[in-house]
């Protein structure tokens, strides 16, 4: 199974990883993959300055944007 954390702190949030989860959630809606891919939130990490995060199987993410996070999914 593969993990997926949005950071969810407000700096993240704003930064996009609002669009991000919502853009996922649809992806796994369309797709049928919500069996093999959970998905969560977590708190600030501290690394605002590099947001929005995302951790995939635990490895940091940093700048993301929905479609470099789908090609990452899809990579695995």
């Amino acid at each position: 199974m593969t993990t997926v954390k949005f950071c969810l702190g407000s700096s993240c949030y704003i930064r996009g990883n609002d669009k991000s989860l919502a853009f996922l959630e649809e992806y796994i809606r369309n797709n049928k993959k919500d069996i093999s891919i959970e998905v969560i939130g977590c708190r600030c990490r501290n690394l605002c300055q590099e947001g929005p995060n995302v951790y995939i199987n635990d490895e940091k993410y940093h700048y993301t944007t929905p479609e470099d996070l789908i090609k990452t999914i899809e990579a695995l």
